[in-house]
């Protein structure tokens, strides 16, 4: 599996509003005009299988869990139109009630603990599946980067979805993912399904203090510092719900911190996968940027791992930077198509 995402369409358009609100065409606006056929063919063009298609919840549903057809409809029609296109698609509920991968940073998130949010993430499990569970070339991801106070809750409520997700989809591939945000080393407390239909998925932005330094959503000091890779990382003692890693980082390394995703794959004979990873694009120095690019391709090739680039478009880390003001003079987006080419050239050489 070698795919991208395409994040900031279905999914954070809230994220895409706030850069530039002036300008926000609305979400209907949006949906419309942010992805079309034509980026379809370009990332078949480039190389890549397969899309992550992330769709949050209010988007598309109401708060009685119904459908808001208007939206539903066109998130069907790209999944359908991109099978047609030859690109496998992960349906990946990026956003559930009561469970947000970035509101988790700094908040416990309740859809662990309340019976009733879990009850409507089922029921949006229902008609999700139900609706796309049979088409060729679909896979299907329970929830994004999972944030329980524990391993041994998240293994409970990544059974409870799967379970109603085979009701609709029994031949369905699932994609399950590991605890605290996908980490690898949740991978370690990580239990299999009784499902043999199963990839399992992690995501990689280790160490996080160079991928998301000056991250402007990220208020810890120790992520305003310049990083280069290679690097040796200073000790913090500043207090933070991430892991702020220190000491020397570099391709070896790197491969150490996924070691339990080796582990498990080896003990279960599981697939594995990476279906996100990448570099804040106005963090590092571009040199140290393609520096950690490089390393964790050449670790994904060496150890047979499959991976999805997190993200197609915008979003910070995006292949295209289109009406991203912060990015407006990034050298790698200027050309004619704002597109970073040496980044795409580099990946399509794995």
């Amino acid at each position: 599996m070698k795919g991208v995402n395409f994040g900031g369409w279905f999914s954070q358009i809230d994220n895409i509003e706030e850069k530039d609100p002036k300008t926000f065409p609305g979400m209907m606006g949006h949906i419309d005009s942010f992805i079309s056929t034509q980026d379809f063919e370009q990332v078949k063009a480039w190389g890549f299988d397969h899309v992550r298609l992330p769709l949050d919840w209010t988007n598309a549903f109401t708060l009685e869990i119904n459908p808001r057809e208007e939206v539903l409809s066109r998130y069907e029609n790209a999944v359908k139109g991109l099978t047609k296109t030859g690109l496998r698609v992960i349906v990946d509920l990026h956003r559930c009630p009561g469970h947000n991968f970035e509101a988790a940073l700094h908040n416990e998130q309740s859809f662990f603990t309340n019976a009733s949010q879990r009850k409507d993430c089922l029921k949006i499990w229902a008609i999700l599946a139900e609706r796309l569970g049979s088409v060729e070339g679909v896979l299907l991801e329970p929830l994004n980067e999972p944030v329980a106070p524990d391993a041994q809750t998240w293994n409970a409520v990544k059974a409870e979805i799967a379970g109603e997700i085979r009701r609709f989809a029994p031949k369905a591939t699932l994609l399950i993912g590991s605890n605290r945000w996908n980490t690898p080393s949740e991978f370690e407390h990580l239990t299999p399904l009784d499902d043999e239909n199963v990839v399992y998925s992690f995501h990689y932005y280790l160490p996080t203090i160079f991928t998301h330094q000056r991250a402007p959503w990220i208020p810890e000091h120790a992520f305003k510092q310049k990083y280069s890779f290679p690097g040796d990382y200073p000790v913090t003692n500043e207090k933070s719900n991430l892991t702020i890693e220190n000491g020397l980082w570099n391709k070896q390394k790197m491969q150490e911190s996924m070691q339990h995703v080796f582990n498990f794959r080896e003990k279960y004979h599981a697939q594995v996968t990476c279906n996100e990873f990448g570099v804040y694009m106005g963090g590092p120095d571009r040199q140290s940027q393609m520096n950690w690019m490089n390393a964790v391709l050449e670790i994904f090739k060496e150890n047979e791992i499959g991976w999805t680039y997190w993200t197609y478009k915008n979003l910070d880390f995006g292949l295209i930077s289109k009406g991203e003001r912060l990015f407006e003079h990034h050298a790698p987006y200027d050309n004619p198509q704002r597109t970073d080419f040496e980044l795409v050239e580099l990946m399509r050489r794995f």
